[in-house]
């Protein structure tokens, strides 16, 4: 009898345990590492995370940026874009007023050189349709003089546009992406993961074992394969360059990044900008503005706001320039300037 006893107490036991180790495995269970690989807002994409919940993490960012990509499109006649652009005025998503907010604070900051009013010009050179061509001088300029002129509204959750404005976040969206991707991320307490949509890269954490990412910083000249090379953790790392989306009439090569004072393509000596800041929506709009800007009022820029960003300019003379603030974090073989405060 004492016998069967034990038998049922331990057999007891063994239930509880397994139970418990279970319900550990459950609540608490082993890190996995998850990627999931994608197509949206006109790249390739993929993120990998590691974690208790890496999967439905990865499934949740995937899901989100499809979304983004749908609501944001200028060409959808679905998306709220659409609809803003067509009707003048619309009440505006949480997504919407946070991108607008950031906008026009970047186009304050730059002092235009960021604008998301520039959608009609970028249509009429066919950036947004892919139907290219070079326009006539007097549509630019009267396009530039409209643009001078556009206002955005935001009053509570209605945005209001101005006769003949329409806005195009083509210069900001993946980098809200990258911060909704990394909200995402850290709200399913995953401590490590690396965004990259489209090249916009940004570092969540350190790498499982403990060491920083090594981000490559891409390069528009084919005869380098890249620039260098960034060590980091938590910062975004955002290039924009001319080589990433142009057509070629005459003989001559337009590049997508317009300057919104002059209506064509940006000739401010830039070849390609990255920026690196812990805020990718920034970081995203900054390195179009950059481009656009050119090196010397960059500087400028950067020397007031050195706390928020840095910046690796490539000219096209083939100099490469970095400021002092990652200057322990880059690493290149080819020889570059440091620009100090």
């Amino acid at each position: 009898m004492i016998r069967k006893n034990i038998k049922l107490i331990a057999l007891l036991a063994l239930i509880i345990i397994t139970a418990g180790i279970a319900l550990c495995l459950h609540y608490f269970g082993a890190e996995t590492t998850s990627e999931e690989s994608f197509y949206a807002m006109d790249t390739y994409m993929s993120v990998k995370a590691t974690g208790r919940d890496s999967e439905g993490a990865v499934e949740a960012v995937r899901d989100a940026i499809m979304t983004l990509d749908s609501d944001l499109s200028v060409t959808n006649p679905e998306s709220l874009v659409y609809r803003l652009n067509s009707d003048g005025s619309c009440v505006a998503d949480k997504d919407m007023q946070y991108l607008i907010s950031r906008s026009l604070d970047v186009t304050a900051m730059t002092d235009g050189a960021f604008n998301i009013c520039i959608y009609p010009i970028m249509k009429e050179w066919g950036f947004t349709t892919g139907e290219y061509k070079v326009p006539d001088a007097s549509t630019l300029a009267t396009l530039c003089g409209a643009l001078r002129s556009a206002k955005v509204a935001l009053q509570g959750d209605t945005v209001t546009l101005s006769e003949g404005t329409m806005i195009d976040f083509g210069g900001i969206a993946k980098g809200y992406a990258t911060k909704v991707a990394v909200d995402l991320l850290t709200d399913r307490k995953i401590k490590s993961a690396l965004i990259n949509l489209g090249g916009n890269v940004y570092a969540l954490g350190k790498k499982t074992d403990g060491s920083l990412w090594n981000v490559a910083v891409k390069s528009p000249d084919d005869s380098i394969k890249y620039l260098g090379v960034l060590s980091i953790c938590d910062k975004a790392v955002i290039t924009s360059g001319g080589y990433e989306r142009y057509f070629e009439e005459g003989g001559v090569t337009y590049h997508h990044i317009i300057d919104p004072s002059t209506g064509y393509p940006a000739d401010s000596g830039a070849k390609s900008v990255t920026v690196v800041s812990s805020d990718p929506t920034l970081a995203d709009a900054l390195s179009t503005a950059i481009f656009v800007m050119g090196r010397d009022k960059a500087t400028k820029l950067w020397r007031e706001n050195s706390s928020l960003f840095d910046f690796i300019y490539f000219d096209d003379s083939g100099n490469l320039y970095i400021t002092e603030g990652i200057k322990d974090e880059f690493s290149s073989e080819i020889s570059f300037e440091i620009i100090e405060k």
